[in-house]
């Protein structure tokens, strides 16, 4: 075989892998922010009616928030913190609107004291949706009652137990997505 031959075999095998390369890896970036964001990634496409916006926007959040400064909350923190959510619970029978209100407002406390920034609360569900995307919806739904003037006391209590289960994520998984060994005793004690 000449040299020109293998010369030119050599360069339609790059080109077929290079072309293979180019027709997967938008694929491959699909799925790979679907694994990431889970349902969150399906309500980005729903809104965006897009699968490109939607993927431009997940891409957009990782970018930012791979800038903050995030950190873990210090246990004396956490400890106040779930004190306080139990007097948000206890308050609920008397008081629904108040406890759902003050449960959005323990919610954003703990959000910034994990060092994510409050620029508003559209800006802190996307951020969230990148360490947190399976808790979102839950937040999402306690936020869109929290701010409804007709919601029922079953609505409020839905929106608590939503509220609960975002206040629980955040602080059970901080800022590394990951249980720490002092929240898996706190896991197993809670039952």
């Amino acid at each position: 075989m000449s040299t020109g031959a293998i010369i030119a075999i050599i360069v339609v095998v790059v080109l077929v892998v290079a072309a293979a390369v180019f027709l997967l890896m938008p694929q491959m970036r699909s799925q790979r922010l679907r694994r990431r964001f889970g349902p969150e990634y399906d309500h980005a496409v729903s809104n965006n009616g897009d699968r490109r916006a939607a993927e431009k926007e997940l891409t957009d959040r990782e970018r930012r928030h791979s800038e903050y400064d995030l950190h873990p909350i210090p246990p004396e923190n956490r400890e106040k913190y779930r004190a306080e959510w139990n007097r948000v619970q206890e308050r609920f029978v008397d008081e629904p609107v108040e406890s759902v209100a003050q449960a959005d407002r323990l919610v954003n406390v703990v959000v910034a004291d994990l060092g994510y920034p409050s620029e508003g609360y559209d800006r802190q569900l996307a951020d969230l949706s990148v360490r947190h995307a399976h808790t979102v919806e839950h937040y999402r739904t306690a936020h869109d009652t929290h701010v409804r003037q007709d919601a029922s006391t079953d609505d409020l209590r839905t929106a608590l137990i939503s509220y609960r289960k975002v206040f629980e994520d955040l602080l059970d998984h901080g800022v590394d997505g990951r249980h720490t060994k002092h929240n898996k005793t706190e896991a197993v004690q809670r039952g």
